[in-house]
């Protein structure tokens, strides 16, 4: 663990560098973002300006959904979708085998080298919101509101890398998987909204197919004052058997994996 967060900060001291020779991009990130941001609030807006809840969520705690949904978007966007578009295209090229010959898990090693620090805006802009959003549902802040809140956004953040990476591994088989990399960012903008709102198919899928309701409505109940310690733990199980299932997707596809040479 300690390895890993080294080599994180290691390769991520790297990125920055690299990034901070085109500043003007730190600009355009933020233009980008804060056009996005505000779309989003407005849409709220006028969605509210008919109904007084949605799905049983206040405007308020809409907007707290929004905030984990931006947030959430925004370390997605700085370090795990940047990490398997390199892993995909290394595959496809043959450069993958420079990473098996390292002396530390190629797992580990193809998740951490990228680091997109201008996406850090978004999560800026996350907290923002969510503070804004706290704010306005006047919950007494707990001990156990920080910690359902902290716990439930990480195994948000385990479940979507988990369900990216098994989808990156399809690389070892098919050359063209970038379609279904962008397929997946497209559903996680489902996330924007309450996952009660959505029809019983799409709920499910939303639930244990793409965990975007896990993901993202989750760690909003727990901001909420809405998560019950059944709920926390049924999310815990969920996590650790989706990443235990994406460590094996990983192992066989990498048997899988012929090289530059094949």
């Amino acid at each position: 663990m300690i390895r890993g967060l080294k080599l994180f900060g290691l390769f991520s001291r790297i990125s920055i560098l690299n990034e901070l020779q085109y500043r003007a991009n730190f600009f355009l990130q933020l233009f980008q973002s804060s056009l996005s941001l505000a779309t989003g609030l407005i849409v709220i807006g006028v969605v509210f300006s008919y109904t007084p809840t949605l799905g049983g969520w206040t405007q308020a705690e809409l907007l707290a959904i929004y905030g984990v949904f931006y947030l959430l978007g925004g370390i997605l966007g700085t370090i795990i979708i940047p990490n398997m578009w390199v892993f995909m295209e290394d595959v496809r090229e043959g450069r993958l085998d420079f990473t098996l010959t390292k002396p530390e898990d190629a797992q580990l090693l193809i998740s951490v080298r990228q680091f997109a620090v201008w996406r850090l805006v978004e999560v800026v802009l996350g907290i923002v919101v969510l503070a804004v959003a706290v704010a306005q549902i006047g919950l007494q802040a707990s001990w156990w509101l920080a910690f359902a809140f902290g716990a439930t956004l990480l195994m948000g953040v385990v479940m979507l890398y988990s369900v990216m990476l098994m989808s990156s591994t399809l690389a070892f088989w098919f050359t063209r998987v970038w379609e279904l990399m962008e397929m997946l960012q497209s559903i996680y903008q489902a996330g924007r909204w309450p996952v009660g709102i959505y029809p019983e198919w799409l709920r499910m899928g939303l639930t244990y197919l793409i965990p975007v309701a896990f993901a993202v409505t989750i760690p909003a109940e727990a901001l909420t004052g809405r998560l019950t310690p059944e709920t926390l733990l049924g999310t815990l199980a969920f996590t650790v058997a989706l990443a235990f299932v994406s460590r094996k997707v990983w192992f066989f596809g990498l048997k899988h994996y012929t090289g530059a040479s094949a």
